[in-house]
């Protein structure tokens, strides 16, 4: 696709441990990159606020004038002609926009989860969906139970930032295009109330294309942060079921401890493996039969699916959500009731005893990736989001 070069300043607050929305950010750098696009980057570290004064923090979550100054310098010493978003929250705050705005160059942001409508971000409490501040003008219930980090101080600090951004009507009016890595997602945000019409679906990728495995060797694949609402505990409770089928866990989190405990007691056929790179992963995806996508939150989108995709290995994952978007069950994977370890197993058991289906699914996993998931057609679609977001700050 040939279009004209253009300078982007990408923006991005990152938490405390590396997550998927980093990989997504730096990809789309090199992506933009490689096209010949001028990329500038500004950065800000929630890891950096362990020594700064709690008061300082929250009157900076709701509107940080710190990054306020430092973006509009970058935006006087740079001729840009997009400003691309991937995270606020802390530091950057959304007060960020307004700044972008006032010297008339396009907001693009991109969704990694569900902040804007929900204090905890993940539309889940307790193990369990949860929709209860969806709707609502100020989403107190989620004060009432903690949600963000279990603590109701925390929570409260969240929802003033959403409710002050709603008075003002950050959300609708300071930003262009809002970015969302499947339907499922963008139907979420709709419902939360952000515009229709301002949202436009564009999925994640995998840069550079790590190649198809040959899926030698004889073992399940589970990779993610080792976390109730990542599904683990049903995972380990099929294997109950499953005892000597090989798995391989790659991850760490609050859950580790009680994952080494229970393979270690009932002597399951699994190797707890702890934080891999994303090279070592790659290299085990290669290598696996199928991947273990047993998530109970609405996942916005779930990269290592499509990474599995991309060495040509199937997933078997929760129908929920965007998994349930994603996978084509009976095609590219299986899907199996959240939460419901026997079916689970069942659905492992099946793909174990028909090894020409899981052959067939391998490749059709590859195809789907090469047919939606590449640097070049996801390239095309960020172009045209550019655009997009051109057209009607000029409009």
């Amino acid at each position: 696709m040939k279009t004209k070069r253009i300078c982007v300043l990408l923006i991005h607050n990152r938490y405390r441990q590396p997550g998927g929305e980093d990989v997504v950010f730096e990809a789309e750098k090199l992506l933009l990159e490689r096209y010949g696009h001028k990329v500038i980057i500004f950065t800000e570290d929630n890891a950096k606020l362990s020594k700064v004064n709690p008061l300082k923090i929250a009157v900076n979550a709701v509107w940080s004038r710190e990054a306020q100054k430092k973006i509009l310098k970058l935006i006087e010493e740079k001729k840009l002609n997009v400003v691309h978003f991937h995270n606020t929250f802390l530091r950057i705050s959304p007060a960020a926009y307004y700044v972008v705005k006032k010297k008339g160059i396009p907001v693009v942001q991109t969704l990694h989860n569900y902040r804007v409508i929900c204090p905890g971000s993940l539309l889940m409490r307790n193990g369990h969906v949860c929709e209860n501040c969806l709707k609502k003008k100020v989403p107190w219930p989620g004060v009432i139970h903690g949600c963000w980090r279990n603590s109701k101080a925390g929570t409260a600090l969240v929802v003033v930032m959403l409710v002050v951004h709603r008075l003002l009507r950050t959300w609708t009016e300071q930003v262009d295009v809002y970015i969302t890595p499947t339907e499922f997602v963008r139907r979420k945000f709709i419902e939360g109330g952000l515009p229709a019409e301002k949202i436009v679906v564009k999925p994640n990728f995998v840069y550079p294309d790590p190649g198809i495995g040959e899926h030698k060797e004889n073992f399940a694949l589970f990779v993610g942060r080792l976390s109730a609402e990542k599904g683990v505990r049903t995972l380990l409770s099929a294997w109950r079921l499953l005892k000597d089928i090989p798995l391989k866990i790659v991850g760490n989190g609050p859950l580790m401890t009680e994952v080494k405990e229970r393979v270690e007691r009932e002597r399951f056929a699994v190797e707890v493996l702890g934080w891999r790179t994303r090279e070592e992963v790659l290299a085990l995806m290669r290598n696996a039969s199928f991947l273990l996508f047993p998530s109970e939150w609405y996942e916005t989108f779930g990269m290592t699916i499509i990474e599995a995709f991309a060495c040509g290995l199937p997933v078997i994952a929760s129908k929920l959500g965007a998994m349930a978007e994603i996978i084509e069950d009976g095609r590219t994977g299986l899907l199996f009731e959240p939460g419901n370890p026997e079916d689970l197993a069942a659905k492992v058991e099946w793909l174990l005893s028909h090894p020409q289906e899981l052959a067939r699914m391998s490749k059709e996993a590859r195809a789907e990736y090469e047919a939606k998931y590449t640097a070049e057609r996801n390239y095309e679609m960020l172009m045209a989001i550019y655009h997009r977001a051109l057209g009607r700050q000029e409009g």
